[in-house]
């Protein structure tokens, strides 16, 4: 057996073009004989195929995509008979991944960027209604179809609540794509739905400006930059653009978690209604984020301290009754040691 190329045969499905080919797998384009349908179909590379826990990542997959069913995912669709080997098929949609349309490193029309975005939001709300977290958010699997309509691709690293988690073997702990991974993802934890909020904010702000928030492609620097400094703000490379599209660009890449929209519904209500977001300071390109951690680090510090002065008040205590027991007791026996006192009749004998 050897990875499939254009021209072969799988299954029933002729492979006619190559559509993307990523790290663990490639998806072409296919016909169905049978029908004269065309499909989509996501082969795992070779070497995976033989990895027990790559596998139940895979047929986590399929079944997760087999059971959604919303206008902005792209829908998984059930494979005639037995397979010959693990693969997906999916519906084939006609149109380009926004990562191309951002290739130039021009910014897009607002307008376009904020409907783009509203879409993908929408189609993560549906995800995290059915309690699944994307976990790889990036305009590489946002697809634009040529009536304008947005598809979300890949559920590969997709982490759903309610199932086992898995690690593909071979892999390093941070999973997905660097740039657009939120700060806790970049530290090895897999992240709530809030996770998605901040790749999207991030493709968001990329769309806005034809940069990213953060310079540099080694995920470590991009690791320590997220966790001490904040976003560069838009404006700072488009400084006209809209102060209420930067205020929902930085709440959504907030560093802090707890500082981001709590839910994919609370971003989509603003992108549905820029107009009534109120814009607020933001700070300035490259600043460094002392005083939240700083402020933690003091409360810790602080906690510690006065556990230590309260254990150490009770050591004190205790020795303390300690050593007055013991005198007590010295004392006591001190007494019974000493011989009576004569009397005045035995004094003058």
């Amino acid at each position: 057996m050897r990875d499939l190329e254009v021209g072969d045969t799988l299954d029933r499905y002729r492979i006619e073009a190559l559509l993307a080919r990523g790290g663990m797998g490639t998806i072409f384009r296919a016909v169905d004989r049978e029908t004269g349908r065309a499909v989509a179909l996501k082969v795992p590379h070779l070497q995976y195929e033989c990895d027990v826990v790559f596998y139940e990542r895979f047929r986590r997959e399929e079944a997760l995509a087999t059971r959604l069913d919303h206008p902005n995912l792209v829908k998984a669709l059930p494979a005639p008979g037995e397979k010959s080997r693990i693969y997906l098929v999916m519906e084939y949609v006609e149109g380009v991944p926004l990562s191309t349309l951002l290739d130039g490193g021009h910014p897009l029309p607002p307008a376009r960027a904020i409907d783009i975005a509203r879409q993908a939001c929408d189609g993560l709300a549906y995800l995290h209604a059915h309690g699944i977290v994307h976990r790889d958010v990036k305009p590489g699997n946002l697809v634009l179809t040529p009536t304008g309509l947005v598809k979300i691709l890949d559920l590969g690293l997709a982490d759903v609540a309610a199932a086992r988690r898995l690690t593909i073997s071979g892999l390093s702990a941070p999973v997905g794509t660097p740039e657009y991974m939120a700060p806790e993802q970049l530290r090895g934890r897999a992240g709530d739905a809030r996770v998605d909020l901040y790749g999207l904010g991030t493709t968001l702000y990329q769309m806005l400006t034809g940069r990213l928030p953060y310079p540099g492609a080694d995920w470590r620097a991009l690791r320590r930059a997220k966790r001490l400094e904040d976003p560069t703000p838009p404006t700072a490379h488009v400084p006209t653009l809209d102060p209420r599209l930067e205020a929902i660009v930085m709440k959504a890449i907030a560093p802090v978690p707890g500082d981001r929209y709590a839910t994919a519904v609370d971003l989509l209500a603003d992108l549905r209604n820029p107009a009534a977001v109120v814009p607020g300071p933001q700070p300035g390109p490259g600043a460094r984020r002392h005083g939240r951690p700083v402020l933690r680090h003091l409360m810790v510090l602080a906690a510690a301290l006065t556990a230590l002065l309260g254990l150490g008040g009770i050591l004190r205590l205790g020795h303390q009754r300690a050593v007055e027991a013991a005198g007590a007791s010295m004392t006591d026996e001190g007494r019974r040691a000493q011989p009576p006192r004569p009397g005045p009749a035995e004094a003058h004998r």
